[in-house]
């Protein structure tokens, strides 16, 4: 029996951890070093309700300079994973101001799931007064 065929496209700002979650959950892996993404596929093979899928993931990339690429990735898509970094603020406003419009428009009758990402850097110390004082600099 044929596996059945699901595409997911992730979508969110640059460096907000979209590509090392697919590679985490594709080859059971921590990348070494960051790379950023102009586009990537990978692909999952998983058991959901005793049945094989398989499920393309299709990555995309959250640099403004590739807005008109993103459109090639978007169509037959099954699910769309909105992501956005916990240590990084305006990633969470892009996700309202710039991914929700953009994957309404091109997937409007698909599934989001909201992701939030580098969850290991929510204590880390560098991070805390990098955020302390981006906070002190926006209330100047």
């Amino acid at each position: 029996m044929a596996a059945i065929r699901k595409k997911l496209v992730i979508v969110g700002d640059d460096e907000c951890g979209k590509t090392c979650l697919l590679i985490v959950f594709s080859k059971d892996q921590f990348p070494d070093f960051y790379v950023p993404t102009v586009f990537e596929n990978y692909v999952a093979d998983i058991e959901v309700d005793g049945k094989q899928v398989e499920l393309a993931l299709w990555d995309t990339a959250g640099q403004e300079d590739y807005h008109r690429l993103r459109p090639l990735s978007y169509p037959d898509t099954n699910v769309v994973l909105m992501c956005f970094s916990i240590v990084t603020p305006e990633s969470l406003e892009s996700v309202q101001d710039k991914w929700t419009p953009e994957v309404k428009h091109f997937c409007p009758n698909v599934p989001i799931i909201l992701i939030g990402n580098k969850k290991d850097l929510r204590n880390d110390e560098r991070v805390r007064r990098e955020l302390t004082k981006k906070k002190q600099e926006e209330k100047k």
